[in-house]
């Protein structure tokens, strides 16, 4: 695998090594091994799937601490746009993201460390979307900031009238309104 840093430190896209012949292709979806001597020592509890159609948008979502999440996230069929904040309170970074094109034909995977919050949209007409989970899901911890707030700078590419948003993830707060739980640290 090879590991691709990004502009914020610790958030990583991760392009598999792909084996093709004339049957299709084989690749290692994730090894344990690998990804701890190349990415850091994570210990992934939970595996999750989500299917969506064109215009759905997730997010920004994190859970609070005690129960902090990191992400190892892929799309296995169609395409999406996945992106990481920076919600750690004193962060050289804070309030910047990362977005990465996820797809089928790409299969790269994109790790979001415990601090961030975490969306996507769906950019095909349907996505099959998944995610290993380094702590349990806890919803009393759920958290989130808006995915519409345009002063996160986000080009999701997804016209506004084409949006599909679920009812908690309209209420969630601006970032400039929003009492960050995480501290800047090492990770």
């Amino acid at each position: 695998m090879e590991v691709i840093q990004t502009n914020i430190k610790g958030v990583v896209i991760i392009e598999p090594r792909l084996f093709k012949d004339d049957r299709g292709y084989f690749f290692e979806s994730y090894s344990e091994r690998d990804f701890n001597k190349q990415v850091g020592e994570v210990h992934f509890v939970q595996d999750n799937e989500s299917k969506s159609s064109y215009g759905v948008m997730r997010g920004l979502h994190f859970q609070r601490p005690p129960f902090t999440q990191s992400k190892l996230v892929r799309c296995v069929k169609g395409a999406v746009l996945d992106v990481a904040v920076d919600i750690r309170k004193g962060s050289p970074t804070y309030g910047q993201h990362v977005a990465v094109e996820l797809t089928e034909d790409n299969h790269r995977q994109f790790f979001i460390p415990r601090g961030f919050a975490h969306g996507f949209a769906v950019l095909s007409p349907e996505a099959i979307f998944q995610y290993k989970c380094d702590n349990f899901y806890h919803p009393e911890a759920d958290g989130g900031i808006s995915i519409l707030d345009t002063s996160l700078g986000i080009d999701w590419r997804i016209p506004t009238e084409h949006a599909i948003l679920s009812e908690k993830d309209t209420k969630h707060p601006l970032l400039k309104d929003f009492d960050s739980p995480f501290e800047f640290g090492p990770f």
